[in-house]
């Protein structure tokens, strides 16, 4: 069932409307995976080394994780429209000073300056997901979008390799800028916005610290969003690591990528259509179980392969992307389990579980992945204990007492 207002309907089609929060969502992913084919020619140009790279990422992440905490809580104020095209606008002038760095120093600023705004998509597009649909409409349309949105690891790294064969690096900050730009133009014109202003929350700091203590103060909201974090970061342990991955486990080269991506992509794209397809069919914890039991199997496999054999194609590919289905069968249950714990404040929920995720994934590209990255057994040994923590965190929720509601209106 759609919810939003008449006028929302008017302003785009349901088809446009998950194109665009699927566009939207996309942002993070080519923040991340487009740049990485030009990791060596960055470091020979300001002369620092791979490990002084990932804090590219890192500043990315950072300030993503930080402000995650405030796009939810100011959309839930103000409306998910407005937040999203100053933030839109903000990513444009961050890429477009990342393609002028002269220094490496500046680079990191504005990395970080993109994860300020890079977020804002992908967590208020949650939030107008629920504000539309309900129930077993809700987990579609949240499949779709990931579908859509899983396009986009497997297809940065490809634009990203050709455009550093043939411009440089600064032509991918270019392309960094231009598909913001476009994007903004489409938000502004068709994308709807899904919070009416009787259901705003004051933007009051006592208000918002009583809402933000509540939301952190619940068990199930934090074992739901660790489940979450845990996950995703066992996969993406392979996506900061990429570059190891390509040039040293596989011996591949910059225009090569997608050999590790497009497979891990087309697991994501592949469990969304099977979370799509079961939806109203399967009871959430049914889900969550096939879910979760194919992510113990592409651990397995994994872990087996690399404890006899070396690194090669296909087998080292196809354990990651049985890994990505697992992980999106399970995400969109999970996600909305969490968002719908606190109707009126889907944004800030919202927030909240990214903020996690991202301080999650910053800490597994610094502090984990230059510590494993060497060894692919290290890797598949490490994404499996990510993986235990999250099934843990997600056994726990469903024994955890019904403190909070959880509405499937």
């Amino acid at each position: 069932m759609y919810k939003t207002t008449p006028d929302a309907m008017r302003a785009g089609s349901v088809k446009t409307f998950a194109i665009l929060l699927a566009a939207l969502a996309m942002l993070g992913p080519f923040s991340i995976d487009t740049y990485m084919p030009s990791f060596p020619e960055i470091g020979r140009s300001f002369g620092v080394s791979t490990l002084e790279l990932q804090f590219t990422i890192s500043a990315f992440l950072a300030t993503f994780a930080v402000m995650s905490l405030f796009h939810g809580a100011i959309a839930d104020s103000y409306g998910r429209r407005p937040v999203i095209l100053v933030n839109l606008a903000l990513f444009v002038v961050a890429s477009a000073g990342c393609a002028l760095a002269a220094a490496f120093h500046q680079l990191l600023w504005f990395r970080a300056l993109q994860g300020l705004a890079g977020g804002a998509g992908m967590i208020v597009g949650r939030a107008m997901i629920r504000d539309s649909f309900a129930g077993d409409d809700a987990q579609r349309m949240m499949s779709t979008v990931t579908m859509i949105f899983g396009l986009a690891p497997a297809i940065a790294p490809i634009v990203g390799g050709w455009l550093q064969a043939a411009f440089g690096w600064r032509s991918v900050f270019v392309f960094l800028a231009i598909y913001p730009a476009v994007l903004l133009v489409a938000c502004y014109r068709w994308l709807p916005e899904t919070l009416p202003r009787q259901e705003r929350q004051p933007f009051v700091a006592r208000v918002l610290l009583a809402n933000y203590c509540r939301l952190l103060g619940n068990l199930r909201f934090g074992l739901l969003s660790s489940a979450i974090a845990f996950n995703f970061c066992a996969f993406f342990l392979y996506i900061a690591a990429a570059p190891v991955v390509i040039y040293q486990w596989l011996g591949l080269n910059e225009t090569q990528f997608a050999w590790l991506f497009i497979p891990g992509i087309s697991g994501i794209v592949i469990g969304a259509f099977i979370s799509g397809r079961i939806a109203g069919r399967l009871a959430r914890w049914q889900t969550l179980r096939l879910g979760y039991a194919v992510m113990f199997a592409a651990v397995a496999c994994n872990v087996a392969y690399h404890a006899a054999a070396a690194p090669a194609l296909p087998w080292t590919v196809l354990c990651v992307m049985l890994f990505a289905m697992g992980m999106a069968i399970a995400m969109p249950t999970l996600t909305l389990l969490a968002l719908d714990l606190f109707p009126h404040n889907r944004g800030m929920a919202a927030s909240l579980q990214s903020f996690q995720h991202s301080m999650f994934t910053a800490i597994a590209a610094v502090a984990i992945v230059p510590l494993v990255a060497d060894s692919a057994l290290a890797v598949g040994v490490t994404a499996s204990v990510l993986l235990v923590c999250g099934t843990a965190c997600a056994v726990r929720f469903l024994r955890a007492p019904k403190n909070t509601e959880i509405s499937d209106a």
